[in-house]
Parts: C-alpha cells; sequence; structure tokens
C-alpha cells in the first residue's frame, strides 16, 4: 500500500530552519551555544548543559543509588535514542513569540538602503498626508530620521569621523500628536517600532520594567528579527515623568536614576534581552541587540516647563523704554518653541541624557481650525471612517460647517487635543449607527449643530421610492 505523504512537512522544516534552535535547559539560541544536539521530543541541548550533566554525575557516588551496581555502563552505548518515545512531551516546547529567527550569513547586502529611505522634503509630503499642522516639527523630524539612516550607510572617513546619533526628543502640550506621528513614520519607513511609558521604567532590580525591556518590545515588533530590530525606531512616551525629584531623600529608582541607566541604550550599545517577553527569567531565551543603529525618540508634555521658559525670558526685563512687560509671554501659544537645553536640565532632565538627545522638536497646542482639519483632511481622518461605515449601509453621511465648528469648540474646552475628538463623535454617531440600518429607505443623514446640541433631530434624505 502506498504511504502517505505528508504535503506539510517539507513547509514546516523550511520554517523551523529560519529560526534557531534553543537550548531546553539554559535557554540560550545556537548563535551562542554552538551546535545543539537534539534529544527525542523536539527537545535541543547545548553541549555546555550536556556536560554539566556529565560532570555531575562523574560527582555522584553511584554505589549508594538503588540497582545502579547491576547496569551494565558499556550497554548504554548501543542504545538507540531516537527510538524513545516520551509520553505527553510538548513537541515544540519553545514558544512561537520566543523563536529567534537566524542570521543570514549569506546576505552581502543590508537590510536597508539608502534608496529605501526617502529625502526629507518626502518624509514631510508623506506625513502631511495623516498629520495636520505641526510643520516645523515635521521639518525636524524628516531631517532627522534622513541624517539618522544616512549614518548608518556611511563609514568612517579617512580622519576617522564618525556622525552622532540623531536621537530626537519632542516636547509638546498632551494630544499635540506625539505618538501618531512617530507610528505613522515607523509606518511610512516601513520599519519596526516599539512604545513604551517611561512611568513603567525603572532601576534594575526595582520593581517595574527593566529598561532593556524597550529593546525586548522592538525585538518582538520586528518579529524576533534582530537585523531588523536593530534598525527599528524606540519611542518613549511620558518622558517628563522621570525627571529628577526634588527635596527627596530616598534613592530615586525611577527617575534619575533610569535616566542614568537609559544613557548606554541611547548612546549605543549591546545589551541582552529577553526574546518573546518584557521579564528576565530562566525560562526566556537571550539575545544580543546591538543599539548603534536604533533611533530613539523621547516624547513628553513636560508641564510647568513654560514657567521655566519665561521666567529666563523676562531675566532681561529691566528699567527704561526698552524693557518687556512682565505678562508679555503669558499669551504665547509658541513658548515652547523657546526652549533651551538650560530650562530642559532645570526642569529635572540630566545634563548626561539631554546630550544624548541632540534634536529638539516642540509641538504647539491644537487650535480650532487644526481641530477641523483633523476631521476631515488626512487619510484616515475620523469623519472620513464614520462615512465609510455608513457607505456599507447604502447610506451617505455628511457634516455641515455649524455642526464642525461645535465639534472643534467641544474638544478644544476638553483641552486633551486631538484624542478629545474620537469620544465626543462617539457620543452622538451612537444613536444614528444604531437606527440607520432599521430604515433601508434612508439615503442620507446631515448633522448639523442643532443635534449636536440636543435641539432637534439630524436631517435625514430618503430614496425615491
Amino acid at each position: 500500500m502506498e504511504d502517505k505523504i505528508d504535503y506539510n512537512k517539507n513547509d514546516k522544516d523550511d520554517k523551523n530552519n529560519n529560526y534557531e534552535k534553543i537550548c531546553y535547559m539554559c535557554r540560550r539560541p545556537e548563535s551562542k551555544t554552538g551546535t545543539m544536539i537534539s534529544m527525542p521530543g523536539g527537545i535541543d541541548i547545548c553541549p555546555d548543559c550536556i556536560q554539566k550533566t556529565f560532570n555531575s554525575m562523574q560527582s555522584m557516588d553511584m554505589s549508594k543509588l538503588t540497582n545502579m551496581s547491576k547496569i551494565n555502563m558499556d550497554d548504554l552505548k548501543n542504545v538507540d535514542l531516537g527510538s524513545f518515545t516520551i509520553p505527553n512531551m510538548n513537541l515544540n516546547p519553545i514558544p512561537e513569540r520566543a523563536r529567534v529567527k537566524k542570521r543570514d550569513e549569506k546576505r552581502t547586502e543590508p537590510l536597508f538602503t539608502m534608496k529605501d529611505i526617502p529625502a526629507p522634503h518626502k518624509i514631510k509630503e508623506m506625513l502631511d498626508e495623516y498629520v495636520i499642522g505641526q510643520d516645523q516639527a515635521k521639518r525636524i523630524i524628516s531631517v532627522a530620521v534622513y541624517n539618522h539612516y544616512k549614518r548608518i550607510f556611511l563609514d568612517k572617513d579617512k580622519e576617522g569621523t564618525r556622525v552622532d546619533k540623531s536621537n530626537i526628543l519632542m516636547i509638546g502640550p498632551t494630544g499635540s500628536g506625539k505618538t501618531y506621528l512617530v507610528k505613522t513614520l515607523a509606518k511610512l519607513l516601513n520599519v519596526p517600532l516599539a512604545i513604551a511609558d517611561a512611568t513603567s521604567l525603572t532601576e534594575a532590580g526595582y520593581i517595574g520594567d527593566d529598561i532593556e525591556s524597550v529593546i525586548s518590545k522592538l525585538l518582538l515588533s520586528a518579529g524576533n528579527d534582530v537585523e531588523r530590530a536593530e534598525c527599528g525606531i524606540v519611542f518613549i512616551d511620558e518622558i517628563d515623568k522621570i525627571a529628577k525629584k526634588k527635596n527627596t531623600n530616598s534613592r530615586d529608582v525611577s527617575g534619575e536614576s533610569v535616566q542614568q541607566e537609559l544613557l548606554k541604550l541611547l548612546e549605543g550599545s549591546k545589551v541582552e534581552v529577553p526574546v518573546g517577553t518584557n521579564q528576565k527569567n530562566v525560562m526566556s531565551p537571550m539575545e544580543t541587540v546591538n543599539t548603534d543603529n536604533i533611533l530613539f525618540i523621547c516624547g513628553g508634555a513636560f508641564p510647568a516647563l513654560d514657567d521655566i521658559i519665561k521666567e529666563r525670558l523676562q531675566k532681561n526685563t529691566s528699567m527704561g523704554f526698552n524693557s518687556d512687560l512682565k505678562d508679555k509671554y503669558n499669551n504665547d501659544d509658541n513658548l515652547y518653541a523657546k526652549v533651551t537645553n538650560e530650562d530642559i536640565r532645570k526642569f529635572g532632565m540630566i545634563p548626561e541624557f539631554i546630550g544624548r538627545l541632540p534634536v529638539i522638536c516642540t509641538l504647539s497646542k491644537l487650535d480650532k481650525e487644526a481641530f477641523k482639519k483633523i476631521l476631515i483632511e488626512p487619510k484616515n481622518a475620523i469623519l472620513k471612517q464614520y462615512k465609510r461605515l455608513l457607505e456599507l449601509d447604502e447610506v451617505e453621511l455628511s457634516f455641515d460647517d455649524d455642526a464642525m465648528d461645535w465639534i472643534a469648540e467641544q474638544a478644544m474646552k476638553k483641552d486633551t487635543g486631538a484624542r478629545a475628538l474620537r469620544s465626543i463623535i462617539e457620543e452622538f454617531m451612537l444613536d444614528i449607527m444604531y437606527e440607520t440600518p432599521k430604515d433601508k429607505n434612508i439615503g442620507k443623514v446631515i448633522i448639523t449643530r442643532d443635534y449636536l446640541e440636543h435641539k432637534g433631530s439630524p436631517n435625514i434624505v430618503f430614496r425615491n421610492i
């Protein structure tokens, strides 16, 4: 009788060949341990662990073990380990998310080339399609990103000069678009991205996430491909929350100490991180990642930084005709653009940390017109999303100008930036999304200001029957 062929076997074998073998005992990959010894049940053990096992057995007094004296050790040489079956054995003890991709030794070209990185003006044009306003911030980011990836491909010149990293510090109020800018940038460049919250980071050995956990997230985002991860982007949000704490005698494990720990990552170093998890433990495979070519972007709202800037600017105030008024900068919406490294230091960031973020990018607070543009202009604008949803029910959705003004005004009152828009729209769209599918004769829904202010209903246009 003809044997059955497993047509998926070759695909499985090819997939497995793309990943490194992991020692079942020490959890180190094959690239660090050397050739693994395969055991029954799909278990791989490294030579070091095998040697440690033999050494332990040699140190034991076998005569004290029951019936061990009756065993002829020479007979064990002829035992075929492959014939053993181990019941209830997990044939793949390493979870998929913890498997490490092999480095391509045959690769002669880098994963990224200069042709893959658009020029600054092209990067800004792409960002303009998704991000409204913040033109100066987009220009700064575009140039910094372009220079960062150029740096990767530049060899040392004859004098041994090397271009420093263009890590970025983003300063702007909540909801001004810091996170969205970085997400959009990573997507457009097709590079892995990891987003971490600085408030969860603590000095090693204390409760919370280790500093290296951000690299673990980046590695996971890159599909455990170390080479891709080493050209990725790490965004650390709420960076202002790790400013030095004033008037404290206890160890600042979540402030200045975290800044100190982050220095080596920002500068560039080789760090050993767990694969598939943020927590280091004996059951997690470990991999070494070089952060030298990883772009770090740190962002924060930096509350009260405006007071520090105003204090500095008003120091020049003096008697006479050329003196500045005390309240000159109170209503300056572009005050953050005047920030200096000294201002950031006074806020609580240590000089070494500031020095590793040479590019400072400030974002301004969104005004009414910006909110209106955010609603309709980006490719994935919120209103476009709802219009698309109703199109599936063959219903056209539109908003009159007064309604747009009302939404923008309410968003400004909430003072949470663009994030407020979604919650506002969700509230009044609930009834429309619920009621519209009931009546197949509805062809168009027009949202008015009266409806938003609970003074009336939306304008309904029925189909011609």
